[in-house]
C-alpha cells in the first residue's frame, strides 16, 4: 500500500524566512554549548572510572572526608561512616535501606532543585538528551566493569549486582545534573559521585550509619 503524501509546500521565500527567524535562538544555543560540552566530557570519562575496583579496602582519610562532607551537605552531621568489608555485608546494608527514608527524601529534594536550576540555563529537550546520553554511557561502562568485579569476588547475587549498577548510574545522572545546573564539586551529588569515582559503593544511610563499601 502506497503511503499517503502530504501536498508539497512551496519553498519559503527569503522574506518569509527572515520574518520567522528569531535571533535569540542563536544566543540560547551559544549559552548552552559550554554546559553541554562539560556534560559530554563528563560522560566520556566513565571508561576511566575504576567502578567498584576498591570495594572492601580500608578507607583512606581523604575518602572519609569526602563522605563526611557529603553527609554534612545532605544534612546528616550526626550519621557515622561505617566501612563495609564484603559483598555479604553489602547485601545486608542494601537490604536495610528504606527508600522512603529522610535521606532519600532529601536527595529527591536536591534532584528537583537541580532540575529547576538547570532548566533556567538550558532547554528541556537539550537537558533530556544530555542526561539520556550520560545514563547510556554509564550503564555500558558500569555493567562491563561490574561483571569482572563480580567474577573476581565469586559474586552470584544478581539482585545485588543490579542494585550496585543502578546506584552507580544514578550517581552519574545526578553528577551530570550538577553540571547542568552550574553547580560545583562541593555539591552533595558531586561528592557522592566522587566516592564511585574512587572505586567505592556508597550504599546509603540506614539509621545512624552511612554504609560505604
Amino acid at each position: 500500500m502506497t503511503p499517503s503524501m502530504s501536498p508539497a509546500q512551496p519553498p519559503a521565500s527569503d522574506e518569509d524566512t527572515e520574518e520567522d527567524f528569531d535571533p535569540s535562538i542563536i544566543d540560547e544555543l551559544r549559552e548552552e554549548i559550554p554546559t553541554l560540552l562539560a556534560i559530554k566530557r563528563f560522560a566520556l570519562s566513565f571508561d576511566r572510572v575504576p567502578w567498584f575496583a576498591n570495594i572492601g579496602e580500608t578507607l583512606p582519610m581523604h575518602l572519609m572526608e569526602v563522605a563526611r562532607d557529603y553527609l554534612d551537605g545532605l544534612g546528616f552531621p550526626e550519621v557515622t561512616i561505617t566501612p563495609i568489608a564484603s559483598w555479604e555485608e553489602a547485601a545486608d546494608a542494601a537490604a536495610s535501606l528504606d527508600w522512603d527514608s529522610e535521606s532519600w527524601y532529601r536527595e529527591e529534594q536536591l534532584r528537583a532543585s537541580l532540575i529547576g536550576e538547570a532548566l533556567q540555563l538550558m532547554d528541556e529537550s537539550a537537558l533530556q538528551v544530555a542526561l539520556t546520553h550520560v545514563a547510556s554511557l554509564a550503564a555500558d561502562n558500569v555493567r562491563d566493569t561490574l561483571e569482572n568485579i563480580a567474577a573476581i569476588w565469586d559474586l552470584e547475587d544478581t539482585n545485588l549486582e543490579t542494585a550496585a549498577t543502578g546506584a552507580a548510574i544514578q550517581a552519574a545522572h545526578n553528577g551530570a545534573l550538577v553540571l547542568a545546573a552550574g553547580g560545583d564539586e562541593t555539591h552533595p551529588f558531586a561528592l557522592k559521585y566522587r566516592l564511585f569515582e574512587e572505586g567505592r559503593w556508597p550504599i546509603g544511610v540506614a539509621g545512624t550509619s552511612f554504609n560505604l563499601f
